[in-house]
């Protein structure tokens, strides 16, 4: 039985130390940092573009307040669509709207896409408007399953759907044209009625082209005209330089708390930083997976989350501690401190996600980037501390090779 907990904890120890070095080499200029290129970088840390739009009166469109603020969220919805993270957007008087995008391939055709008023149109051979965009349910980019080009899959809400069926249905044999912003995508040819409430629109060069015009279509028309003021690139707020220093100091800084557990708490020392690594790894395998955007305030907010997790160990080892001392055995002073610290470490983390959640929901986006690596923080850290940390200390405990109160500062 020894053998085996001793053997558990050199494998979780070995596969603990291939994971960090396939995950940690991949930071920009840190090359030997590998998994967090996979994290995008917010526009503090990389760049992007800034954008000044201002809303102007048309014949069909007044530039009121309301219009402007539908625009906002348009345009914030069509970024999200466009895989663009965490841009910045911002109302700049009653027509002005700021627009900053982090690490876009191609911006101007970004900042194209954005200010597309996106109006669709059938019309019949007359030149009946028959069908608008307002009528679409969604629009998805996909291959024909006959030609395999590139196009749009169309489909209608039940009122398009009937309207399109009857449109169909009396111009059989005619043609019905397509219209996007009044220029001319298509004019197919009618050649039996359309009852199933979907069409496609063909004449797409890439499947990325079409993907970009279905985003438009399926955030609606633009409840305003909008016009470029001001275009720019703009550089990080911190250069590429600054940030490969500042990662590693962040790591120096990282291995003199392990050193530092180790030193002072011994053997739960030694456990506290395998578990401190395991923790920080699932954090960026977390942000990763989920495409996140790192910003100043995400770091932040990792490193906040960092200390927390440090003090919850910290708690642990001196209630493991405070029972070794009563002369408990050392399973049951493992038992006994974790069940001690439960409810001081649940208080601290629950307080602090709940404050998390309120920055989250109702501050503006920039700080929603220090509220989420907060979160996933806490989260990963009470399972680090109160699961990982526990089930290595009571593999250890089992071993019976490492049972002296001296092994624990006791």
């Amino acid at each position: 039985m020894r053998l085996g907990n001793l053997l558990k904890v050199a494998a979780i120890m070995a596969l603990a130390a291939v994971v960090a070095f396939a995950a940690f080499s991949r930071v920009p200029n840190v090359p030997w940092l590998p998994l967090t290129q996979d994290i995008n970088l917010g526009l503090d840390l990389q760049g992007g573009v800034h954008v000044v739009l201002e809303a102007v009166d048309t014949e069909e469109r007044r530039a009121t307040p309301d219009a402007v603020k539908r625009a906002m969220g348009m345009l914030e919805e069509r970024i999200d669509q466009f895989g663009v993270t965490e841009p910045v957007l911002q109302q700049q008087g009653l027509t002005r709207i700021v627009v900053e995008i982090a690490g876009v391939d191609d911006p101007d055709q970004v900042v194209r896409d954005l200010i597309r008023p996106a109006d669709l149109i059938f019309k019949t051979d007359d030149g009946e408007t028959v069908l608008t965009g307002a009528d679409l349910a969604d629009a998805r980019e996909a291959f024909h399953p006959q030609t395999g080009e590139p196009v749009v899959n169309l489909t209608w809400n039940p009122e398009g759907a009937r309207t399109f069926g009857e449109v169909t249905t009396a111009h059989e044999g005619r043609h019905l044209a397509i219209y996007l912003d009044e220029d001319l995508l298509q004019n197919p040819r009618i050649d039996e009625p359309i009852l199933n409430g979907k069409a496609f629109i063909r004449g797409y060069e890439s499947l990325e082209e079409a993907h970009r015009i279905a985003v438009l279509l399926r955030s609606g028309a633009l409840p305003v005209k909008l016009n470029v003021m001001e275009k720019r690139m703009v550089g990080p707020w911190l250069g590429a330089d600054s940030l490969a220093r500042s990662v590693n100091a962040g790591m120096i800084g990282f291995g003199a708390i392990l050193a530092f557990m180790v030193a002072y708490y011994r053997l739960p020392g030694f456990v506290a930083a395998f578990s401190l690594t395991v923790y920080g790894i699932l954090v960026l395998l977390i942000l990763a997976a989920f495409n996140a955007t790192l910003t100043l305030a995400g770091i932040f907010g990792f490193l906040l989350s960092l200390g927390i997790a440090i003090d919850a160990n910290i708690i642990i080892f001196e209630r493991l501690k405070e029972e070794l001392r009563t002369g408990r055995s050392l399973r049951s002073a493992v038992d006994a401190g974790f069940k001690r610290a439960l409810v001081t470490i649940l208080d601290a983390n629950v307080t602090t996600l709940i404050a998390a959640a309120i920055l989250y929901a109702l501050l503006p986006i920039w700080i929603k980037g220090f509220a989420l690596t907060l979160g996933i923080g806490i989260l990963t850290s009470m399972f680090t501390g109160l699961v990982l940390t526990r089930w290595v200390l009571q593999l250890v405990a089992g071993s019976g090779i490492a049972n002296s109160p001296r092994l624990y500062r006791a």
